[in-house]
């Protein structure tokens, strides 16, 4: 397969120039037949290295996805881009399900996402038996094994799929944070076949880094402080118990914040409306527990606060790199106190089991789970770089100093006074709309929602805002010029090109 196609469909699809860095390795990789196992941070661009290949080969794609909300926001992005696709998971009725089947056997559909337990049902492989699947693509592969954080047995069904079709299809296994130990693993259960290995951009240098070590008493004043400084921008709030979600919630809702709450003990409607709220700006912060965010791929969350340690490094990363998916500066930050030691222990005796997990297993997870409770409790204590400690952690070339993190630049400290606090989100903010017109950006800014609220998606699906600015600076006026903005592609141009030019035009005229 020519390398032109694959930047022709970027371009054309995607609507962008260039490949991020390790993306156009595994596209080749996977196109030529060669199984991948990438490790690639949240917000590096995974799906891109499995949609690109999917459009490029003949038959459906399908992709192993263990979470509800990552498959409707895929599929509903790829349709925005003219690409048909659709899943398959417990969302659906029986009968909704059969009539996804039916139309992706009937080649509807380019990629088809799924849930690994629903692999081995009688309807999928039968649909799998009639059409011609050039390529499997694991997301989430760390949940194969016991040693990641996220261990789910019903991926272990994932190779008994693959035996059971009539020809094997080239696999991709695809993850943010995995291990030495874990990535052995994914290569074990999925008999990955001498796989190009590839960790692509694993460090994120628009992520700030802090750890604030603190007295709990001293915890919210410091979150009140940070939040207050944050105007409009959006941001996540994570606490280790529902019990702390719901006090954090109360408490800044009562000081005005426009804040949302999140956790496994809410009715499923209420989380439902909690999700949507945030992820199309109707609330700036989203207060949850770890049962949030995995899967939602809202890009302009500028800001993770963890109001608690996690109970390990592996969670910490990924919660903390769903800011900052556009590009911008982001800030993650870290509140740590003895007590969330305590608390982590408490929350390790008295976990559940996973499904199929039997008592030897749930014993055996546990003692993983205190080894990765002192890595943490290690990183909260660091008095070396914070990003270095991370890139360590997961097995990178590491530096000593870095521009990005509370130990190699206290003065940039975002949350430990409330002056600080004020004066950084300012700089931070000057620095993300340098030469930018507010005007402009504020009328561009509501299109978008416009746009978003008649196709009914949320505002990033439209473009993110590194999309935006880049509208903001250039003000294009030409067909041809408004496709030179990188995150606007052929179908997007066509749905949205007019008001947009009409819009650029005339702000053009009141410079």
């Amino acid at each position: 397969m020519e390398e032109t196609q694959m930047y022709h469909t970027l371009k054309q699809v995607f609507g962008y120039d260039q490949f991020r860095p390790g993306q156009l390795e595994i596209i080749k990789a996977l196109c030529s037949g060669q199984d991948v196992l990438s490790i690639m941070p949240t917000g590096g661009g995974k799906s891109l290295c499995y949609q690109i290949p999917a459009l490029l080969f003949e038959g459906v794609t399908v992709v192993v996805s263990p979470l509800i909300s990552l498959m409707q926001d895929q599929v509903q992005t790829l349709l925005q881009m003219g690409v048909r696709a659709a899943y398959i998971n417990s969302s659906l009725t029986e009968g909704q399900i059969r009539k996804a089947l039916s139309n992706a056997a009937q080649g509807m559909y380019k990629i088809v996402y799924v849930a690994p337990e629903r692999l081995l049902t009688p309807g999928f492989l039968r649909f799998a038996h009639s059409v011609r699947i050039p390529l499997l693509c694991v997301d989430e592969a760390h949940c194969v094994s016991q040693w990641g954080q996220d261990f789910r047995p019903s991926y272990l069904q994932v190779s008994t799929f693959i035996q059971q079709l009539v020809h094997r299809p080239v696999v991709g296994a695809f993850t943010a944070t995995a291990t030495h130990r874990v990535r052995g693993d994914i290569r074990q259960f999925l008999k990955l076949k001498q796989p190009l290995e590839i960790t692509a951009g694993f460090d994120r240098p628009n992520l700030f880094f802090e750890v604030q070590r603190m007295e709990e008493s001293q915890k919210f004043h410091c979150l009140s402080a940070y939040l207050s400084s944050q105007q409009q921008r959006s941001g996540i709030v994570y606490c280790s118990t529902r019990k702390k979600v719901d006090e954090i919630y109360e408490k800044l809702v009562s000081q005005g914040i426009s804040a949302a709450r999140y956790h496994a003990g809410m009715p499923v409607e209420l989380r439902q409306k909690s999700q949507e709220d945030f992820v199309y700006d109707r609330v700036q912060v989203m207060v949850a527990t770890n049962a949030f965010g995995m899967g939602i791929d809202k890009s302009n969350v500028s800001f993770v606060v963890h109001y608690n340690m996690p109970l390990d490094l592996e969670s910490y990363y990924q919660e903390a790199g769903r800011a900052g998916r556009d590009g911008q500066p982001a800030d993650c930050i870290l509140l740590y106190s003895a007590g969330d030691v305590r608390t982590g222990n408490f929350l390790i005796d008295n976990g559940t089991s996973s499904p199929g997990m039997d008592a030897v297993q749930l014993e055996q997870q546990q003692l993983r789970q205190r080894d990765r409770l002192r890595s943490m409790t290690f990183y909260c204590h660091s008095s070396r770089c914070l990003r270095g400690e991370l890139l360590k952690y997961f097995g990178q070339t590491a530096p000593q100093k870095c521009d990005g993190c509370s130990v190699c630049q206290p003065d940039k400290q975002r949350a430990s006074l409330l002056r600080q606090a004020i004066q950084q989100a300012a700089e931070l903010r000057q620095q993300q709309q340098a030469n930018l017109n507010p005007e402009h950006l504020s009328a561009l800014r509501q299109l978008r929602k416009e746009l978003a609220r008649t196709a009914g998606v949320p505002s990033f699906v439209i473009f993110n805002d590194q999309t935006l600015h880049s509208l903001c600076a250039k003000l294009p006026t030409t067909q041809q010029e408004l496709l030179a903005i990188p995150g606007i592609g052929a179908r997007k141009a066509t749905l949205y090109g007019e008001q947009l030019l009409a819009l650029c035009q005339s702000l053009r005229q009141d410079k």
